[in-house]
């Protein structure tokens, strides 16, 4: 659906498409380096930092009902590695293929009068706007697709210890002894017969001593 908003040809993402024509079979090849927008990636997992720089090679081609755009984005992604939480790094490189139709055209490339903005045929479609073409939602979607869900620092991270916490890669002999929770319960047992004679030892003792000094007198 076209959106309300002018689109802003100093925009880097806004593609002008005016020399290209509505000729159909027209070509135009770019290749444009801008700054990343924010929130470029999956958001809490990976993605590319705020103004990271992104090459874009971009191919138009003017068909009957508008301009189909074929381009590839390649940037350096940053993320956390879900296993052991290390910083990760990936070459991103994410294609991209959408129609922009023009607005006075339907999905068959025939002039309509008038372009209805609630037109169920109009959902999910892109436009041209005074004959400007964004390519943000493009980009980022493909950035999103091409990027992995639950990125690890190399495929058999072992992750972190679940009981304290350590980095298993650090060291991989890295183990805390099992107790058995069946014999927990007797070993506090043990442990507290053990000290309760020890305590009925060390009171013993000064009855002894009494004893032998009333012998002595």
């Amino acid at each position: 659906m076209a959106s309300n908003a002018r689109l802003d040809h100093r925009n880097p993402l806004v593609i002008d498409t005016h020399e290209l024509g509505r000729r159909p079979g027209a070509l135009q090849r770019l290749t444009r380096e801008i700054d990343a927008p924010r929130d470029l990636g999956i958001q809490g997992v990976i993605g590319v930092p705020e103004g990271a720089p992104v090459e874009l090679e971009l191919r138009l081609e003017s068909v009957m009902e508008g301009v189909l755009v074929t381009g590839t984005a390649r940037a350096q992604a940053e993320g956390e590695c879900v296993r052991c939480l290390e910083p990760v790094g990936l070459e991103l490189e994410a294609d991209f293929q959408e129609m922009f139709s023009y607005p006075d055209a339907d999905d068959r490339g025939r002039v309509i009068a008038e372009l209805g903005d609630d037109a169920e045929d109009d959902e999910g479609r892109l436009f041209i706007e005074d004959g400007l073409i964004d390519l943000e939602p493009l980009l980022r979607d493909a950035v999103v697709l091409a990027l992995p869900m639950q990125p690890v620092c190399r495929e058999d991270c072992p992750g972190l210890c679940s009981e304290c916490g350590a980095r298993l890669a650090d060291d991989p002999d890295h183990h805390h002894d099992a107790v058995d929770i069946r014999w927990a319960a007797l070993q506090g047992l043990a442990d507290s017969t053990t000290d309760g004679e020890k305590d009925e030892m060390s009171g013993d003792a000064p009855r002894s001593a009494r004893a032998a000094e009333k012998q002595e007198k």
